[in-house]
């Protein structure tokens, strides 16, 4: 068996702990040798990443702890098992993978839990972009143009040589600030490799300087969070390009330095400069290029905190996630203001992978990612996103008007309460559905009424599998129960979504059917029946009318949550839609205040979805005939801003975006409130789907 480096140990144990190594004199040809606890992931292209599968969802060999040089147990694991799980199959033996198939070597030794020891090595990385520069580093979209590394000995505490590579753009324009900082010329940049090629200089030279061996590990070390999630990802993303696998953990040199030096300013105040100063050293000569003056100046810092009288220890680092990982989300689930963006401009064939993979570098939480419906049910170019932190949410700010495609998208502040209204969800029926994590959902539209589960799963036959079988298939229903024609399916993996997404409009019966993916939120939205409908009100009937005449339901209406229907003329049209804050509740509200009185007259109650509401609400008829469109569609335009002053006017100055019908009794806003009073709860709540 050759030679090769091995994981920092204690590492830890399942599936996805480790990472294959291999010396850098070793052929892909050779077998490979595993150290403790080591997991390889991922097939054909695919670079090993640790997580359990690659991004497809591809089985993983993992190894099972055995001595260097000896027999080895490889076991073929379903994704998440353990070696001895149910479905493993296990063959002892060494293994090799043919050239054609194996990965290209990336040498990256560190365990993907929690890490407990230190790395052996930091690589100092820093980039210069095309554009600007600095703080706003990434923020113009503008093309990675120079690499700068250097390496540090954390045990010999010694700095290695300043080493850096040009990277020719797609579009050679510098701008000028760009020409004055890294004194690069298009003469030059014309003769550079691309950035997938410099990638693999990069990786070359950082082997061949730290000669790995066993037991070698290393780690990157950056100025901050933009270089890697604003800068590196976001680019090889939009090129195609997979990055190896330490570009997804790195040491944010700001944060370590805050651990060590407290009462030094606030991280987002800190800079290699702000560093430099605090702790007395001395600068670099104003003669060397901006990057490599940054670099030097990094590395005087690393070594001075990992001495007398700091002792710092790198040991916990930044994790850039490696997919988008799908999954429900519930009404009751608090969600942090400071943490969920809007995105408005998406194709409206995106989904929530396109929306992942424009934010590439950034964490988005899990499920993190709701697409928004129009009144119709058809996505409406926009998006809630939900990030794992503040920081994380602001990083995305600085992507306003970047490109999808031929498309800028714009991204604005949002809250909590607009995710939840998109993505949240209490319906047992829907969350049993989604329980299922990491699936795959396609929705289907046009189905024949009296079609069965089973021609359903035959529709799709044995080359795209339905999970679960029948448990996979949820059909979509009208109040009374009536099939819509639409379902959602779930799929394993994204190879057997895009097989299924192949059958566009192919034949189910005598009809085309329409295919789409979809997202666990798409799913909330449509099938969520935590609505109520109210039919036959008097018109005088007031808000005071409606709680009263709903009882101990009143206390289970949602913020905001009574709209009242007015006709053409503005004038009431006796229905009214109250969103509950449980699909159960609305269930039992339908039931019990079903034809009750009020005001000598019996109301009509139903349960019904937040979709069939908006539908009503934007001119169109909920009745016993299914939906029915409005007579016309006027343009609905979104509002430019999220924060409103309170108008001169009496009546709201939005209200010219939106048909009669939209608007109630007109009444002073207050301040910062920007559709209605707080205390009213009346206006029209399909603003729902816009900025607040």
């Amino acid at each position: 068996m050759g030679g090769g480096a091995r994981c920092v140990l204690p590492a830890p144990r399942g599936p996805g702990v480790g990472r294959w190594c291999r010396g850098p004199a070793q052929k892909s040809s050779q077998p490979l040798r595993f150290s403790q606890g080591c997991t390889w992931c991922g097939s054909g292209y695919h670079p090993p990443r640790g997580k359990g599968g690659g991004e497809g969802g591809e089985p993983c060999a993992s190894l099972a702890p055995g001595p260097w040089g000896g027999r080895l147990q490889l076991g073929i694991l379903p994704l998440g098992s353990r070696l001895g799980a149910p479905g493993a199959r296990k063959v002892s033996g060494s293994f090799s993978f043919p050239p054609s198939s194996f990965p290209p070597f990336y040498p990256l030794c560190w365990p993907g839990g929690t890490m407990t020891a230190s790395p052996d090595y930091l690589v100092i990385l820093f980039v210069t972009t095309a554009g600007t520069n600095g703080a706003r580093l990434g923020s113009d979209e503008r093309e990675l143009l120079q690499l700068l590394w250097k390496v540090v000995d954390l045990r010999s505490k010694e700095l290695g040589h300043l080493h850096d590579v040009l990277v020719r753009p797609d579009h050679t324009e510098l701008t000028a600030e760009c020409q004055e900082i890294t004194q690069v010329d298009v003469e030059s940049l014309a003769l550079a490799p691309p950035l997938e090629q410099a990638l693999r200089q990069f990786n070359q030279s950082v082997s061949n300087e730290l000669n790995i061996g066993v037991g070698t590990s290393f780690c990157f070390c950056t100025d901050g969070q933009l270089h890697i999630r604003q800068v590196l990802h976001p680019e090889a993303s939009k090129k195609n390009i997979l990055l190896p696998e330490c570009f997804y953990s790195f040491f944010d040199l700001r944060k370590e330095f805050k651990k060590c030096c407290p009462g030094s300013p606030e991280v987002s105040k800190l800079d290699v400069a702000a560093m430099t100063e605090y702790l007395n050293l001395d600068k670099n000569s104003p003669a060397f290029p901006y990057g490599a003056s940054q670099v030097e100046d990094m590395g005087n810092i690393i070594l001075t905190l990992i001495s007398e009288p700091y002792n710092h220890r790198f040991s916990d680092p930044e994790r850039v996630n490696y997919k988008f990982e799908s999954g429900p989300c519930s009404k009751m689930e608090l969600v942090d203001d400071n943490a969920v963006i809007r995105a408005r401009g998406l194709p409206w064939q995106s989904s929530d992978q396109d929306i992942a993979r424009f934010f590439k570098g950034l964490n988005i939480a899990k499920g993190g990612a709701a697409l928004c419906l129009n009144a119709q049910g058809r996505r409406n170019g926009e998006a809630l996103v939900r990030f794992v932190s503040e920081e994380h949410r602001d990083l995305a700010l600085q992507r306003h008007k970047h490109h999808m495609g031929n498309r800028y998208i714009e991204v604005y502040k949002a809250t909590g309460e607009d995710f939840l209204k998109i993505a949240g969800g209490t319906s047992n029926e829907v969350a049993q559905f989604l329980s299922k994590e990491n699936q795959v959902i396609v929705r289907m539209r046009g189905l024949p009424f009296n079609v069965t589960t089973e021609e359903v799963l035959t529709f799709f036959g044995q080359h795209c599998p339905v999970t679960g079988g029948k448990e996979g298939v949820l059909f979509v229903t009208y109040p009374d129960s009536r099939p819509t024609g639409d379902a959602f399916v779930l799929f394993a993996c994204e190879e057997y979504a895009q097989n299924a997404l192949k059958k566009h409009k192919d034949l189910l019966g005598k009809r085309y059917i329409e295919l789409f993916r979809s997202t666990a939120a798409e799913v909330q939205q449509v099938l969520n029946r935590d609505c109520i409908r109210l039919r036959g009100l008097p018109y005088a009937a007031t808000i005071e009318d409606i709680l009263e005449f709903l009882g101990e339901f009143s206390t289970d209406i949602r913020t905001h949550g009574v709209h009242m229907v007015l006709n053409h003329q503005g004038r009431p049209s006796g229905d009214a839609f109250i969103q509950m804050k449980s699909a159960d509740r609305a269930f039992l509200a339908a039931q019990k205040c079903h034809k009750k009185t009020m005001k000598d007259r019996y109301v009509e109650v139903f349960q019904c979805s937040a979709e069939e509401m908006n539908f009503v609400l934007m001119g169109g008829t909920l009745n016993r005939n299914g939906l029915s469109p409005p007579p016309c569609k006027l343009p609905c335009l979104s509002p430019p801003a999220y924060s409103f002053p309170a108008p001169a006017a009496v009546v709201p100055t939005e209200a010219a975006l939106y048909q009669p019908s939209m608007l109630l009794n007109p009444r002073t806003l207050q301040p910062s409130t920007a559709y209605y009073p707080a205390g009213a709860q009346l206006f029209m709540n399909y603003t729902a789907y816009y900025p607040r």
